[in-house]
């Protein structure tokens, strides 16, 4: 398959980089130089990953990244920055990134995280199709197989229509990134498991580790949206030493 990658990044050197290893990875990469530049390109480009720096002119990423969620646009988006505080990695995992990578980074590193990440929306897609034609449902991250899509799942006063992959709160919508999404199916159709941080990267994200703050964050997330006390959650339960738990 031809995956475009669109890199937005206004170092010339780390973008033409970047550009040369991803043609050698067998993936079409294309390159923007500042923030208007990436939100004019990704609008017109049917795209399949976006490599997104923060510190870019005009328009900064997580500013870009604010942007295309709120479009409803879902190309998946993986942020790249020499910034290594924990607010820029979890104001941008908020805003629906998919995965944070720290400058400097290995390359062989960013290969297998943008791998991942094309992995998971190529299953997410597949998983839509295959439900909009009644067909079996292709096997989630991690798991050897899995059942075709049966009716909504529900808890509290929560709906989660896996036909249309939507979800309702009270019977008003609620709208998730791809992976707050995936999360959460994930942890309403494994009720009551105690599931590691290291299972859920697996399970869920499609790779053998990451950071421990990523689930957090995600978790975090689906406890604003879902909660009504998010600082005393009854649904996503932390189990101390060992991860999560979802009760129903």
């Amino acid at each position: 398959m031809n995956q475009k990658i669109l890199i937005v990044e206004d170092d010339d050197a780390i973008a033409t980089g970047l550009s040369l290893n991803l043609r050698l990875a067998g993936l079409t990469p294309s390159i923007a130089r500042d923030g208007e530049e990436a939100l004019e390109i990704i609008a017109s480009t049917d795209l399949d990953l976006v490599l997104l720096d923060i510190n870019l002119p005009r328009r900064n990423g997580l500013e870009v990244l604010s942007e295309l969620r709120a479009r409803d646009e879902l190309v998946p988006v993986i942020v790249l920055s020499a910034r290594v505080g924990e607010f820029d990695k979890v104001a941008a995992l908020r805003l629906g990134a998919d995965d944070y990578v720290t400058k400097p980074f290995a390359l062989a590193e960013l290969l297998a995280r943008i791998d991942a990440v094309l992995r998971r929306a190529s299953q997410a897609a597949a998983q839509t199709a295959a439900q909009a034609t009644g067909a079996a449902s292709p096997a989630l991250p991690g798991q050897p197989g899995a059942d075709p899509v049966e009716g909504p799942l529900s808890f509290s006063d929560v709906t989660i229509d896996r036909q249309q992959r939507t979800v309702t709160k009270a019977g008003l919508a609620v709208r998730l990134t791809h992976l707050e999404y995936e999360l959460l199916l994930f942890f309403v159709e494994h009720p009551n498991q105690v599931f590691a941080r290291k299972d859920l990267f697996a399970r869920v994200w499609g790779q053998s580790a990451g950071s421990v703050r990523t689930i957090d964050n995600f978790v975090g997330q689906l406890r604003k949206h879902f909660e009504a006390a998010p600082e005393a959650p009854l649904h996503f339960i932390t189990v101390r030493g060992s991860g999560y738990r979802f009760s129903p």
